[in-house]
């Protein structure tokens, strides 16, 4: 388990919000000083399948999921301070239930 991140210090913040699958996920884009990019968000209660361009690792802030990985056969299950990868040009299936899942993801 890694420390829950708390504050992202010294990024520029999208303040318009990226929404997907009908209000289900809501998040913002942070780019940091080097360049990076990751996004700040939350799942509500459901099942969706995402598709990815770059790799990325997701970090659980608050709440939990189960998380369906390219190849895996069985789900596996994330909460705060923990954390998974997704390669790119990948998908994969992320299941919520009860609190909303709150997330960073960090790509590339």
């Amino acid at each position: 388990m890694h420390a829950i991140t708390d504050t992202v210090r010294g990024a520029d913040v999208t303040t318009r919000a990226n929404v997907y699958f009908n209000g289900q996920c809501v998040s913002h884009t942070l780019t940091l000083a080097d360049g990076k990019r990751l996004s700040v968000g939350v799942i509500l209660p459901s099942t969706l399948t995402f598709n990815t361009g770059a790799p990325e690792v997701m970090e659980g802030v608050a709440g939990t999921c189960e998380v369906l990985l390219p190849g895996a056969t069985a789900w596996q299950r994330f909460g705060p301070g923990e954390r998974f990868a997704v390669p790119g040009n990948a998908s994969f299936q992320i299941r919520v239930s009860g609190e909303p899942y709150h997330y960073i993801c960090h790509f590339g």
